[in-house]
């Protein structure tokens, strides 16, 4: 599975959120976008996920450009931003109702899932009483547990404590040996330096190294 971003413009009232932006990201690495609040990497993500259709430029995942044909990209899941559910679900509910979306897992695979985030015991927690770090959680499981291709996260590692840092970062080490695409956006040193095959910076809405 390849991403490719050519020439990507945005503008949101009248600001200049992504600059003309071109990024190559190809299956089987970890992509680090780094940079300060407000500098363009929630929006470069959402913009690849196709929740937000550029002023200029294309996205084409898979070959396919996403914004021409009005798809949502294939085999990826996200997490970006603040996690956010069913608030009287409990966590498990909450996933076994996304999981009927695609109907493509049950409940063993999402049972596995979230255990493999550390998550298992408050599966039957209601939601709204999750505490940050349970929220993260169960966003990188929603990521995980279709087993796509492609694998977005902003600041995934939020409000975890750490045992379950160690324990998510080499499973996303292990989802790239497998062949995955995986971008986390996050302003965390040991994540870029533990995690990532390639670094790119985002200021003003511009790439500014490669």
């Amino acid at each position: 599975m390849k991403i490719e971003v050519k020439d990507v413009t945005k503008k949101l009232d009248k600001e200049l959120v992504l600059n003309d932006v071109s990024l190559s990201l190809d299956s089987g690495k970890i992509y680090g976008l780094v940079g300060r609040n407000g500098s363009g990497k929630s929006m470069l993500l959402k913009t690849i996920c196709g929740f937000v259709k550029p002023d200029k430029g294309y996205v084409k995942v898979g070959g396919e450009d996403i914004y021409k044909n009005n798809t949502f990209p294939k085999k990826t899941a996200a997490l970006i931003e603040r996690p956010n559910y069913l608030p009287d679900l409990t966590g498990y509910e909450n996933l076994k109702m996304l999981a009927s979306i695609n109907e493509v897992i049950g409940d063993k695979e999402i049972l596995n899932t979230l255990e493999k985030v550390n998550l298992l015991e408050e599966k039957d927690k209601k939601f709204k009483k999750y505490s940050l770090g349970m929220k993260q959680k169960l966003g990188i499981a929603q990521v995980l547990m279709e087993n796509p291709d492609i694998m977005i996260f902003d600041e995934p590692f939020n409000g975890l404590e750490e045992e379950s840092v160690k324990k998510i970062r080499k499973l996303l080490l292990d989802e790239k040996k497998k062949g995955k695409l995986i971008i986390i956006a996050t302003h965390i040193k040991e994540d870029i330096n533990e995690l990532c095959d390639i670094i790119y910076r985002v200021d003003n809405g511009k790439i500014i190294n490669k």
